[in-house]
């Protein structure tokens, strides 16, 4: 199954505002998703996410495989 500690590690430096490294290959995204940013906590298991900077809250919008979310 899926580690939720390597979730939980991801999450937690999204919300202390530390960058995530290179493997993690966080990007934002377009069209549907225009408003949110996604980043791989394994190669094929993604977290597609939105940041509030203003009232510093974090959505996490959805999580699973490539395939899954698109």
């Amino acid at each position: 199954g899926l580690k939720l500690d390597k979730l939980q590690a991801i999450v937690d430096k999204l919300a202390a505002e530390i960058p995530l490294e290179q493997k993690h290959r966080d990007h934002a995204l377009t069209g549907n998703y225009k408003d949110f940013r996604e980043c791989h906590i394994e190669p094929d298991w993604l977290l597609i996410y939105r940041k509030d900077t203003d009232v510093l809250e974090l959505f996490l919008f959805r999580t699973g495989t490539h395939a899954d979310l698109f």
